[in-house]
């Protein structure tokens, strides 16, 4: 966590934006302990609350739409080709789609707080063609309230250090 905090103060609000976007991409970034850590640089003075808000939920906002396109792009033809290999048969992934045209705007919201699950839904959103309008709507709110929970919960348990 030292090293996060480090790499957050020298490169301040740019970090922020660039690793929510590659955390929600699917590379392993602690986006979780990022955004508290965010939060108690707020609370000691070292960011601005409203800055550091906007560029995390701009970097988790870019990282699911780049998801999503990837998924829309890309996904089928690949889930059609490879998913065999990894237990996505056409049954399989024709239940996924309609799980997604149900559920889909929900687990944007609710699903943004469980790790591992915000990146699938981005895809999946993708694959099963969910309007673009649509997604973007529940996708910002998810991440608005996402980002909005850690930085206060971070800001929090910074004052209570303090």
């Amino acid at each position: 966590m030292e090293n996060v905090m480090l790499f957050l103060t020298e490169y301040g609000y740019t970090a922020i934006y660039g690793l929510l976007a590659l955390g929600i991409i699917g590379l392993p970034v602690p986006d979780e302990l990022l955004m508290t850590g965010v939060g108690y640089l707020t609370a000691i003075g070292t960011m601005k609350l409203p800055y550091a808000l906007l560029f995390s939920f701009m970097g988790a906002l870019s990282g699911m739409m780049i998801s999503y396109l990837i998924g829309r792009k890309a996904g089928r033809p690949l889930l059609d080709r490879y998913g065999k290999w990894v237990g996505l048969k056409p049954q399989r992934i024709a239940k996924v789609e309609g799980w997604m045209n149900r559920y889909g705007r929900l687990s944007l919201i609710f699903g943004y707080f469980i790790p591992g699950f915000r990146h699938v839904t981005c895809y999946m959103c993708g694959i099963s063609r969910m309007p673009l309008r649509k997604y973007s709507l529940f996708a910002a709110i998810g991440a608005l309230v996402w980002c909005l929970f850690f930085i206060i919960a971070g800001k929090i348990l910074g004052h209570a250090s303090l």
